[in-house]
């Protein structure tokens, strides 16, 4: 099974040692982290976020990707599918997925294009019934983006001391609704 994902206008692949400083670029836009982290990360803290990733690729098969335009390789943002066992009331059951941009990025519809991939890829490589998500009620474009991916809220949450609605989405849903 292969790891990389090409699209239309877009290079998919697994996040490695190499995507450090575009990552410390995306997690210093104010715009990325207002509804991710909620602040810009340090270094260190970013450091650890892409170890996490990298070895989550190892011991599951699946994360993040870094998402990259075909023609020029700049890089543009990432979307994953992930487990991170989070302290999230209820918590999760089914493989969490997650996607952001740089604001730079944002309307051109690459979002759609990367999650559709990537979901894509789930159908195809990871036997689970469902997926999931967690998006902020304040992010109306990620709500949006989510379902017309064919999630559908079933719960809203607390995740770090913040509301969140969590999403669903059946395995093999049908796209664009």
């Amino acid at each position: 099974m292969t790891h990389i994902i090409q699209t239309e206008r877009l290079t998919l692949t697994p996040l490695s040692l190499a995507d450090m400083d575009d990552l410390l670029t995306l997690w210093r836009d104010e715009d990325f982290t207002r509804f991710t982290s909620g602040r810009i990360l340090t270094e260190e803290e970013i450091w650890t976020r892409l170890l996490r990733d990298i070895g989550h690729w190892s011991a599951m098969g699946f994360g993040n990707w870094a998402i990259r335009l075909s023609e020029t390789g700049q890089h543009v943002g990432s979307v994953g599918l992930f487990d991170y066992r989070r302290s999230l009331e209820p918590p999760f059951d089914a493989p969490e997925v997650g996607w952001g941009l740089r604001s730079d990025f944002h309307g051109k519809g690459l979002a759609a294009e990367a999650l559709t991939a990537a979901l894509a890829w789930s159908d195809q490589n990871i036997a689970k019934v469902r997926t999931v998500c967690m998006i902020s009620p304040q992010n109306q474009p990620s709500i949006r983006l989510a379902l017309r991916s064919g999630f559908r809220p079933y719960a809203q949450g607390e995740y770090s001391g913040s509301v969140v609605d969590l999403y669903e989405r059946p395995r093999f849903a049908r796209m664009g609704g």
